[in-house]
């Protein structure tokens, strides 16, 4: 029964390695690691996150999955760890986790720097709408909308979700 259940779990984080891996970064599996390691892709398992041979796309990934399960602070310890923590996601993957503990000022500086380095991002525009939305500047936000309607048009995921959160308006 041990076994079935280890193929069971294998078999469940490879499908949802790739389905991640497709590009869709809008639902990222659970993470499945204890505090403290990471998904290591070549490796098949968990690792330390001290591990220097896993990947700093592995890392960047699985970052952004601990912060959607809610795993902010993990998620930005995990991003600590990466040797380039200058590129595109990483700095959009810290401002979410940033934003989402509160500290949206300094989220909307991570996906500034973020955009500053791929202006084409779609995912990064949606969430600095949102910090905008978050800070009453639905005019801001309102820009970040057009941008992603020019990048992907009004029916990708990014476009609907900024659309429902300026129509939602700022939260308290």
């Amino acid at each position: 029964m041990k076994t079935y259940r280890t193929v069971l779990f294998l078999v469940a984080a490879v499908l949802a390695g790739h389905a991640y891996a497709s590009g869709d970064e809008s639902t990222p599996p659970k993470p499945n690691c204890p505090k403290g390691q990471v998904w290591d892709t070549k490796a098949g398992k968990c690792v330390l996150q001290t591990s220097k041979a896993t990947s700093d796309a592995d890392r960047t990934d699985y970052a952004y999955r601990l912060a959607k399960a809610g795993r902010y602070d993990e998620a930005l310890a995990l991003l600590d760890t990466l040797q380039n923590q200058n590129t595109a996601k990483a700095l959009n993957y810290r401002g979410y986790a940033t934003r989402k503990l509160g500290r949206t000022d300094e989220g909307i500086d991570y996906y500034l720097k973020s955009v500053a380095l791929d202006p084409n991002y779609a995912q990064v525009r949606e969430y600095l709408g949102e910090a905008y939305v978050i800070k009453g500047r639905v005019d801001l936000a309102q820009e970040q909308l057009a941008k992603i309607k020019a990048l992907c048009s009004t029916t990708c995921e990014e476009y609907q979700d900024l659309a429902e959160a300026i129509a939602a308006g700022p939260q308290t």
